[in-house]
């Protein structure tokens, strides 16, 4: 029968399971602490959850703005195909809103370009263009509100 030579004091049973390094190279092996890890990985997963959570909040909001602008154009162009207009209004050209008494009229005559034949009192309201969706877009700001 062979002998083994190492000597069974120096020699673990399970050098596996031992709590330090067995060898003279080997690695330390510690355990680690549950609570410190799900700890370090629940705060990570906040930041990135609530980061996601605010740039979805901007986008909504942005989308809500979008939309409100979506709908002051319709009313604006509602009241608009409302107002007289003795023509067929073009896609992207501009034409200017006048008030007479209490009916708007949509013009192709801007307020600088009157000259001396203007019969009419007209009070300027703004000036809008069409958009390819005949929807009506403010060029300038209306004096008051439709």
């Amino acid at each position: 029968m062979i002998e083994n030579p190492i000597d069974k004091d120096k020699v673990a049973e399970n050098p596996g399971l031992m709590e330090y390094a067995h060898t003279v190279g080997g690695v330390v092996i510690k355990p680690e602490d549950q609570g410190k890890l799900k700890s370090r990985a629940l705060s990570a997963m906040r930041e990135q959850t609530n980061r996601q959570l605010a740039q979805i909040q901007k986008q909504a909001e942005l989308l809500a703005q979008q939309a409100q602008q979506l709908r002051k154009r319709v009313d604006l162009s509602e009241k608009i195909y409302l107002a007289d207009m003795s023509f067929e209004p073009f896609i992207g050209h501009i034409y200017h809103l006048y008030k007479k008494e209490d009916r708007y009229k949509l013009m192709i005559i801007g307020p600088t370009e009157w000259g001396r034949s203007r019969k009419e009192i007209l009070e300027y309201i703004g000036s809008v263009k069409l958009l390819s969706d005949h929807t009506w877009e403010v060029i300038e700001d209306m004096e008051q509100e439709l």
